[in-house]
């Protein structure tokens, strides 16, 4: 099958056979309809079988993307050097009244090679194997202090009280963020993420590039040795300038909480989900790492990537994309595709899942993806072995997800501890 720029599908000969033959595009944006983040699944599996690459309306104003759903067909944008990263020169000629801060809107995310591959030369040793196993024991302690007050038989919000704090803290010891500006920081990348008012994304980037901007400059005119001064020495030997280095700051504040705090509150909601995997956890606390893989395909963190557009046209998966169109890709959708991933609505822990997408496939995968997965673990390993009975507080048809279609995630997660 191929998509048509006219928004019909069609299959020609010598393609593989996904979906009906025929079908029409949406004439509404499939990502924002309120259902969808309540429960994006029926809508990716729509999108999906009828064809994994199709060009979809986006917003208002008559503007379409390419939508990408099928996990061949994922997994193969993802690596595809035609689909550039570089947002500043796709919108160099493009009217827009978005007014995004530069460290938020131009960052190592946004970029390709080679301004890419300096700046994550700089990010991955932050997050190597080797360096996560060593802050293991802090994590730990992190944990274990959050979790202090913690008593059967009493309620908590897993999302306020765990799972936004733990990852917000780590970050935040990373960059040296005062402890008193962590609270207002953490609910600006809450607004950086709503889907639903474009203005209070541009007014929350503008209030964390010039948080940021201020505490690089401050470090650089005070010597010290903390862990952020250490990051600026890196960068400066990376050779890094002063914008790429507090964007740097910015990927790490945003992009280093927000999605381990969805991987850890829909984790535990997938396993209350999931009683007899709940119960084979907490048997066997072991099994924990081997279990995250099937965790972040069933319910990804990652919805839809962030942008990509197409400098040439190509074909991805036997589908054709013409130049100068946006491209999403949908982990989410990619991760419950059943050719990879037979009964992909189904979680099952024997399920060999090491290929899900949750953390996006090639030069830009999640050079923080050891970190979530050790602070996941260990919270879910704590959880399980202290309040091995716990519960949901409320009915599951009252839990609310967040509004927007790059991160999946709950506003809040009310347990029964026991």
């Amino acid at each position: 099958m191929a998509a048509a720029r006219g928004g019909r599908v069609r299959a020609p000969s010598g393609t593989r056979e996904r979906g009906r033959g025929l079908v029409s595009a949406p004439r509404q944006d499939p990502l924002r309809d309120p259902r969808f983040f309540a429960d994006p699944y029926p809508a990716y599996d729509r999108l999906r079988e009828g064809c994994p690459v199709q060009r979809v309306p986006t917003g208002s104003g008559g503007h379409s993307a390419y939508l990408i759903t099928g996990h061949p067909e994922a997994r193969a944008a993802f690596t595809d050097p035609r689909l550039s990263k570089d947002t500043a020169r796709f919108f160099a000629d493009r009217p827009s009244d978005r007014d995004l801060h530069p460290a938020v809107s131009r960052t190592m995310l946004t970029s390709d090679p080679p301004a890419h591959t300096r700046q994550r030369r700089v990010a991955t040793p932050l997050f190597t194997a080797g360096r996560v196993r060593e802050l293991r024991p802090y994590l730990t302690r992190v944990v274990d202090g959050l979790m202090a007050a913690w008593r059967p038989g009493t309620e908590v919000d897993l999302v306020a009280e765990l799972a936004v704090p733990l990852p917000v803290t780590v970050v935040c010891e990373l960059l040296g963020v005062p402890e008193s500006d962590r609270a207002t920081l953490t609910g600006w990348s809450h607004e950086l993420f709503d889907a639903t008012d474009t203005h209070r994304v541009d007014a929350a980037s503008h209030r964390i590039g010039d948080y940021l901007t201020h505490l690089v400059e401050t470090a650089r005119a005070t010597p010290g040795d903390g862990p952020l001064h250490s990051l600026l020495r890196d960068c400066d030997e990376g050779g890094l300038d002063r914008d790429e280095t507090v964007s740097l700051a910015a990927l790490l504040l945003v992009a280093g909480h927000e999605t381990t705090t969805q991987f850890i509150g829909n984790a535990v909601l997938a396993l209350l989900r999931h009683p007899e995997a709940f119960d084979r956890l907490r048997r066997d606390p072991d099994l924990i790492p081997g279990a995250l893989d099937e965790l972040l395909r069933y319910d990804s963190p990652v919805g839809v990537a962030t942008f990509r557009y197409s400098t040439e046209d190509l074909r991805i998966g036997g589908f054709d994309i013409p130049a100068g169109f946006p491209v999403l890709i949908a982990p989410g959708a990619a991760n419950r595709d059943p050719a990879p991933f037979p009964h992909p609505d189904r979680l099952d822990l024997d399920r060999d899942a090491t290929a899900h997408l949750s953390f996006g496939h090639g030069i830009h995968r999640c050079p923080g993806a050891p970190l979530a997965r050790a602070e996941t673990e260990i919270a879910l390993r704590t959880l399980l072995t202290r309040f091995p009975h716990t519960r949901l507080a409320v009915p599951e048809d009252s839990l609310t997800w967040r509004r927007t279609r790059l991160t999946r995630g709950l506003t809040a997660l009310p347990l029964r501890l026991a």
